[in-house]
């Protein structure tokens, strides 16, 4: 019985996506509404198979600008939110900050990277750092803070050093939180490649989707929305992937509380 629900959970949202397409197919061949206005779900596979070749460049532009800034935020996120562990006055300091930059529109923000650093790769690399820093240092912070106190004072009582604590208790407890961090940020990884790229460069899925606007090509543009789509998703089970294979305590945890 569960593996049926398992599966039937599984099946759903699929289902009830192609459900949509369906309608969506329907409404544009019966309502005779123009490919300029709305394509349909067939004119964009149509762009995708016929184009494809020619938006490699520009996907792989993309993956780059969004792979990279999405790695440099983990490494940052991690240091930050360690020192900010280890010295409270720096979090106190630091938190509310980290807050309030969120309020900042990235929108704001992007032209003025590609003002100071050109059109090239590295703005962009800028926007998608900031996109995705904020959720990974967070969840980190939440996790390392989340620590039962109960649990800190068992092991100082053990003559547990400082050091001991955290790679033996907090550690393995705000990995939890810090992979939950990825999943948000890996979402927003290729977005933010492709809104600095909206406003500037000559390649990129962000550049692509502008031309194919100013061409009222919008069976182009749903085309780039579907692979930006993807490679978001795929991004997504692949740090989803990394979680069960790096702390395989966080199912025995979900299974507990359940």
């Amino acid at each position: 019985m569960k593996k049926l629900r398992s599966i039937g959970n599984k099946i759903a949202p699929i289902v009830f996506i192609l459900i949509l397409l369906i309608i969506w197919e329907f409404i544009v061949n019966v309502g005779g509404i123009e490919k300029y206005i709305l394509p349909a779900p067939t004119d964009v596979i149509k762009v995708l198979i016929k184009d494809f070749r020619t938006m490699i460049p520009h996907i792989s532009a993309t993956l780059y600008e969004g792979m990279v800034g999405f790695l440099i935020a983990i490494v940052l996120s991690i240091i930050l939110a360690v020192i900010m562990d280890m010295v409270p006055l720096i979090k106190r300091s630091l938190y509310p900050v980290l807050v309030i930059s969120q309020t900042i529109p990235t929108v704001a923000l992007a032209p003025l990277f590609i003002i100071w650093f050109g059109f090239g790769a590295l703005p962009k690399i800028i926007v998608v750092v900031i996109v995705c820093f904020f959720p990974i240092v967070i969840s980190i912070v939440d996790g390392l803070e989340g620590v039962d106190k109960d649990l800190i004072n068992h092991f100082k009582l053990m003559g547990a050093s400082k050091l001991n604590v955290f790679l033996h208790l907090k550690l393995p407890y705000g990995m939890i939180n810090f992979f939950s961090g990825m999943r948000i940020a890996a979402t927003y990884s290729i977005m933010g490649a492709v809104i600095g790229e909206w406003l500037g460069g000559d390649k990129g899925l962000g550049v692509y989707m502008t031309r194919a606007r100013s061409a009222y090509a919008l069976d182009k543009m749903f085309a780039s929305i579907v692979i930006i789509v993807a490679i978001s998703m795929g991004i997504f089970l692949l740090v989803s992937f990394m979680e069960k294979v790096f702390t395989p305590w966080s199912d025995k945890k979900l299974s507990m509380k359940k």
